[in-house]
């Protein structure tokens, strides 16, 4: 009985999980439909897409500690009835300011639910094979969800209004917040664990402030004063979280065990692996569409392989940990994705089914990589902390996929511009290939420039390519003389 509770425990914690990955990139299908409907502005449409991941990210770490204290059930049932309330919220706002309310919304209840689905998996799962088999389950699912949800999107556009990609949440979520009232164990939480409140300011503040510098950066259009003022509030205000850390006798997020090789080896491979990933991810949906004519739902299903094999990965290679141990997996996940993005960059003209078989392979190891991080992470930590361990891998997905849009999308755009200034054609081409297009739709006469122009991106790809390939494979040898290090310290 209690073998089929716990993995009951885990299908539950699943479907939510599964709910709130997908609410982070369901709007990009539905966003041109939403946008009509509310008539809103651009940056209104700003706001919609980036209000859910900016609270998130401030809040998991407060909602992780109170999952400590309070247990995880608890706030894993508050976050899913106000996602729940937050979605029909969604589906039925009348105007654009009413939807970012709500995503606000819907966001406090995904930051009460994400450390808490993994939380509720660590104290759940004892052994320590099945824990690396259920994190592997857990990756899986958080790994796919992000890629079925403009598909889902998509698909749903085709018969029903934009409201549709948030109601859908409303009867699964209802049917998982019954199941888990029922089934989740109720496992008490550390009362010990006090929540200090000027460190949950701190740490909010920082998150957000630093989350939204890092998006500013990335925007073509953004403000860089803005940029810089919101970085330099989140660094500074993160410090001060920092150094009350390590001063307070019970902390909001442990830094000392963060600190210990093992947890810190997983939050680095992480950051670094969601920060590639969207790096590549990143250039390569851009590839398809500007270059290849793809439509955004057709672009969206050719990178499924990534997710598909991530998905498939993760259980696997929760079932591998318990043989030869997770640094082992890490290191031959990240040299697959290695090779898979290289793979892909070698054969981008290729046929088809070659280019799907490379990103299959990068999938695979991305999937591999994440289980092992994770399971190397939860492993190391004790119980009672485990709500403040997934917050704080949640801040490091969070963080790293704004990096990597930041940073390899800056690169594009300087090795693009800087072709076309070769070229003569820098006024013209703008700062993107799909700035080139328009200017020739306007001047039928300039299409030799369009040709530098998609000379130029294809430059861009593969030097975001390489880049991305070349920390992947640093990362690999980082992550193998750490795990060997730490191997002859014991």
């Amino acid at each position: 009985m209690e073998f089929k509770r716990r993995w009951l425990t885990l299908a539950i914690v699943s479907v939510a999980l599964f709910l709130v990955v997908i609410d982070m990139t369901v709007l990009y299908t539905a966003l041109p439909s939403l946008a009509q409907a509310l008539q809103t502005t651009a940056s209104e449409k700003l706001w919609i897409l980036n209000a859910y991941s900016l609270v998130m990210a401030g809040l998991m770490p407060v909602l992780g500690a109170l999952g400590d204290r309070w247990g995880h059930r608890r706030v894993f049932i508050f976050g899913m009835v106000t996602f729940g309330m937050a979605s029909t919220a969604a589906a039925f706002a009348p105007s654009p300011e009413v939807l970012i309310a709500a995503r606000a919304l819907l966001a406090v209840g995904g930051a009460a639910m994400m450390p808490a689905t993994i939380a509720i998996i660590r104290v759940s799962f004892q052994d320590a094979k099945e824990l690396a088999l259920a994190i592997g389950i857990w990756a899986a699912i958080a790994s796919g969800g992000a890629a079925v949800g403009p598909l889902l999107g998509g698909a749903l556009l085709e018969h029903f209004w934009w409201g549709s990609v948030f109601l859908i949440n409303v009867p699964i979520i209802a049917a998982a917040t019954l199941l888990a009232w029922l089934y989740v164990p109720a496992k008490a939480g550390n009362p010990d664990i006090t929540i200090d409140l000027r460190s949950c300011l701190q740490s909010m503040v920082g998150i957000i402030a630093l989350a939204y510098g890092i998006k500013e950066f990335a925007k073509p259009e953004g403000s860089a004063a803005v940029a810089w003022v919101a970085f330099v509030l989140g660094a500074c205000a993160l410090y001060l979280f920092a150094r009350r850390q390590l001063r307070i006798p019970r902390p909001l997020i442990d830094l000392r065990l963060l600190a210990e090789t093992p947890v810190a080896m997983g939050m680095l491979v992480a950051l670094i692996v969601s920060m590639t990933l969207i790096g590549f991810e990143l250039v390569l949906s851009q590839r398809l569409q500007l270059v290849i004519g793809k439509s955004p739902l057709e672009a969206g299903a050719y990178v499924l392989p990534i997710s598909l094999g991530s998905f498939f990965a993760g259980p696997l290679a929760g079932a591998l940990i318990g043989r030869v141990g997770s640094v082992r997996v890490i290191v031959g996940g990240l040299a697959l994705t290695f090779l898979g993005i290289l793979g892909y960059l070698l054969l981008r003209d290729g046929s088809t089914l070659s280019q799907l078989a490379a990103l299959s392979v990068c999938g695979i190891g991305i999937g591999a990589s994440l289980t092992a991080s994770s399971t190397l992470v939860m492993s190391n930590v004790p119980e009672d902390r485990a709500g403040m361990a997934g917050s704080a891998e949640g801040v490091a997905y969070e963080f790293g996929g704004g990096f990597g849009v930041t940073i390899f999308g800056s690169i594009m755009t300087a090795v693009y511009a800087s072709s076309m200034h070769k070229d003569g054609f820098a006024g013209k081409a703008g700062s993107s290939l799909d700035e080139a297009y328009m200017y020739v739709q306007n001047h039928p006469e300039a299409s030799s420039m369009l040709d530098s122009a998609l000379h130029a991106f294809e430059a861009s790809f593969a030097r975001v390519s390489l880049s991305v390939a070349a920390i992947l494979l640093g990362l690999t040898f980082v992550v193998f003389f750490m795990g060997a290090k730490a191997r002859s310290r014991s």
